[in-house]
């Protein structure tokens, strides 16, 4: 395993964090961004929902990545 299907899997994770919906899986599951926007937590379900929320705040450069990969994916074969 390389550099860059590390990074590939990474991306892939973040592609499916920006991809969740609050209102059909993070609400019902108690991991609403609004329940912990009123006071700032460190414990790890904080920490998780911050990152899903910080994905879905980067989805234009996320669009970017995926593009790039697609065009290295075809030109490397």
């Amino acid at each position: 395993m390389g550099l860059w299907r590390l990074l590939e899997g990474f991306l892939l994770l973040a592609n499916a964090l920006a991809i969740l919906n609050e209102d059909r899986f993070l609400a019902c599951r108690g991991w609403s961004f609004s329940e912990f926007s009123a006071r700032p937590t460190r414990s790890f379900k904080g920490q998780v929902i911050g990152l899903i929320y910080a994905t879905q705040y980067m989805r234009v450069p996320l669009i970017l990545l995926n593009t790039i990969c697609i065009v290295v994916k075809f030109v490397s074969g």
